[in-house]
């Protein structure tokens, strides 16, 4: 599949990447061969292969939040260094507005 430079040109705008002209022949060929190599794979058989999102059969390995309660005064020092502070909260700006 040959790209053109229309389309190559169409891409970079989409990517938001400044090309020469050189830039832009350099890519055409580049991704047509990629293209051609992705036509190469429609061939291959996989009527008995599963879709499976992984291989590694590895698991989710997330844990459990845990409250952990510590001694006052070492959240007290922890909070004191904290650059604001409320309520014996540490302070820290808004993630949503």
């Amino acid at each position: 599949m040959k790209l053109t430079i229309q389309e190559v040109e169409k891409i970079a705008n989409l990517a938001r990447l400044g090309l020469t002209d050189a830039e832009k022949e350099k890519f055409a060929n580049q991704l047509s061969s990629i293209l051609d190599y992705f036509e190469q794979l429609k061939e291959v058989d996989t009527t008995n292969v599963e879709p499976v999102a992984q291989i590694t059969g590895l698991e989710s390995v997330m844990r459990e939040d845990e409250i952990k309660n510590c001694e006052p005064e070492v959240m007290k020092e922890l909070i004191d260094q904290a650059p604001e502070s409320q309520d014996n909260l540490v302070k820290t700006r808004a993630v949503f507005e």
